[in-house]
């Protein structure tokens, strides 16, 4: 037993050595597809990309966040440095806090239609000058900030994942009908102070009129 009188259980993995000895020695190809920049043949995935998850780390908690707008809104301005534009959104800015904690990120790229994603590790940065945001406007609106990511490192994840997942087939897509709407999630976790059916009515035109 260990201190706390509970007997350990003996199927949880606690040692890297046992983790190794388990999955095995990685594969060459597993290796040598790292690079530590935006080499030539992973900068069209970034650039046809219109959505990614950011992943950052905080005091307290863990984030990860979608990111998403029309492909090439993640500028890669040389081989070691990617810009993003931070949109509009709830103003809870988990991952912008914390960035300021926190550097260090991670960004999962996904191209509609391809099997293949990409990661890219790296520390990040907020910037408002004003230059670099007028770089965004879109509709004349600017960006609340721009993420200015340092590259460490790159690699493309194989795609058994979205095969088995069948990420992008039609006939797999699940209607939302089926799913509780973001109206029933707010009035069940707000005892129906919030949300209804009057905000599933009004969402449509709101997030419209709120993209920029």
């Amino acid at each position: 037993m260990n201190d706390g009188g509970i007997i350990p259980d003996p199927h949880v993995i606690r040692d890297v050595a046992v983790l190794e000895r388990l999955y095995g020695t990685p594969t060459e190809t597993s290796i040598v597809k790292e690079a530590d920049h935006i080499h030539p043949v992973y900068r069209p995935f970034i650039e046809a990309a219109p959505f990614f998850v950011l992943a950052t780390n905080g005091d307290s908690r863990l984030d990860t966040s979608p990111r998403g707008d029309a492909a090439g809104f993640v500028v890669v301005e040389d081989q070691h440095t990617l810009l993003i534009p931070d949109r509009r959104g709830n103003n809870r800015i988990d991952s912008l806090r914390n960035i300021l904690r926190d550097p260090r990120v991670a960004l999962l790229f996904l191209v509609p239609g391809v099997g293949e994603t990409l990661r890219v590790n790296g520390r990040a940065q907020l910037s408002v000058d004003p230059a670099l945001m007028a770089r965004f406007a879109v509709d004349g609106k600017a960006p609340r900030s721009v993420m200015v990511v340092k590259v460490e490192l790159v690699f493309f994840q194989c795609s058994r994942a979205i095969v088995r997942s069948a990420l992008w087939d039609p006939e797999r897509h699940v209607p939302r009908s089926a799913l509780p709407s973001g109206g029933r999630i707010l009035a069940a976790l707000s005892a129906d102070r919030l949300g209804g059916d009057e905000y599933d009515a009004a969402l449509p035109a709101r997030v419209r009129a709120t993209l920029y």
